[in-house]
Parts: structure tokens; sequence; C-alpha cells
């Protein structure tokens, strides 16, 4: 039951976010229709609108990646998965949590330590004159990525556990 609440409190969390960032999609769509309006119809081309497409896709990707997992729309292949009882789905769900999902946002989080923390002391900004200067904003969501999927995957490893000990075929 403890568990269930802790699986359940981070879904939540995850929910929030990944419906939160659901709207950056809407908003994308409408700077890409300024975008064409204005080089279309007005001749006036924008490197800073052009920038915040590319922000607002990276931030749909990082931030809604978490979601995306509790979700169960990642990629999976599912030659054995869905002829698999729901006891033995979860045990793979948690040997691939354990050894394939950590480890991983473990190896990212480690390895782009460095490349987010230079951006930020150098407060990195757009090369174009007229970009965005919130680089190291967007590249510090690499370990804001990786920190949310350690989360949810936790959170997955919990409702595995708990699908584990139920005596369910």
């Amino acid at each position: 039951m403890y568990l269930a609440r802790i699986s359940a409190g981070i879904d939540k969390i995850t929910d929030f976010i990944g419906r939160a960032v659901s709207w950056m999609t809407v908003a994308m769509v409408l700077v890409m229709v300024l975008i064409v309006t204005l080089r279309y119809v007005f001749q006036f081309g924008s490197i800073a609108l052009q920038e915040t497409v590319m922000y607002l896709n990276a931030l749909i990707f990082t931030l809604g990646a978490a979601y995306t997992l509790k979700e169960q729309g990642h990629v999976r292949v599912d030659i054995f998965y869905s002829r698999f009882s729901v006891r033995n789905q979860a045990w793979v769900d948690l040997v691939g949590a354990l050894v394939f999902l950590l480890p991983c946002c473990g190896f990212i989080i480690l390895t782009s330590w460095d490349y987010v923390s230079v951006a930020w002391r150098i407060k990195e900004s757009s090369l174009e004159m007229s970009g965005l200067p919130f680089v190291y904003l967007l590249k510090a969501t690499i370990i804001v990525l990786a920190s949310l999927l350690i989360i949810q995957g936790f959170s997955e490893i919990l409702k595995s556990i708990i699908k584990i000990r139920q005596r369910t075929p």
C-alpha cells in the first residue's frame, strides 16, 4: 500500500508536468504560423522566433519524456512482451528499468554535467546576434530530462514490484 502511494504521488507530478508541457506544442504551432506569416506576407525574418521553435521542441522532448514513460508510450520491441502474463511483464519492466533506464540516465547526467556547467558559467547564448540568450538554460534541461526519467523510473519500478507481489498469473 505504501509503495502504491509513493508511485501514485510520483505519477501525479509527472502527469502535471506532461500535461503542462503538452501546451508547448500549441505554442510551437502558433510561433511557426507567425514565422511563416512574417516571412511571406511582410518579408520579415526573425532569428529569435526561429530559435523559439527549436527551444519549444527541445523542451517538449526533454520535459515530456518522463510522461511518455509513465503512459507506456516509449518504444518497446513487443515480440514476446504482449504474450507474457502481467507478472512476467512486470519482471521485464523491472529488469529493464534497473539494467537499462537507471544506468542510462545516470550516464547522461555524468557525461553532460561539465557540458551544462560550462554553459552556465559563461551564460552561453545564441551564436546569432539577434538570437536568444538562454542556451545555458536549454542545455540544463538535459540533466532535468535524466532526473525526471530517474524519478518516473523509480515509480515504474515500484509498480512492477507491486505486480510481482500480487498472486495473479
